[in-house]
């Protein structure tokens, strides 16, 4: 069974490996990366079939005109909001996560989209 596909869109700088990236991929999940809104954008059009986007609210990525944008094509996906400031908001997101909390947001993948290392036993 194929493992689920993560778009994460976060400013990273293009030779740094994202954490969030490490983390997922390390939970087994696939993930695609973004650094830039239009980069999200882009990608999400090229892979509709992405399980889950999350979208880092750092001030570089859209937050709101990238989950407005995917929830215009489909309801499916679901759209995690990470932030490092407790009071910031993403009107579109269907979660909202502290971006300093990796577990948090891996048992949030497990329960949207299940857990790939029990699938693939």
């Amino acid at each position: 069974m194929a493992r689920p596909t993560i778009l994460v869109a976060e400013s990273e700088a293009l030779q740094a490996l994202s954490v969030r990236k490490l983390v997922l991929e390390s939970a087994k999940y696939n993930v695609l990366t973004a650094h830039t809104t239009d980069e999200a954008l882009d990608i999400f059009h090229l892979f509709p079939n992405i399980n889950v986007a999350v979208l880092v609210m750092d001030g570089v990525i859209d937050c709101e005109l990238v989950a407005r944008s995917i929830k215009q094509v489909t309801s499916k996906i679901p759209i995690v909001a990470t932030s490092a400031r407790i009071a910031q908001k993403c009107e579109n997101a269907d979660h909202i996560l502290c971006s300093h909390e990796p577990e948090t947001l891996i048992t949030l993948m497990r329960t949207l989209v299940g857990d790939p290392v029990k699938r693939s036993l």
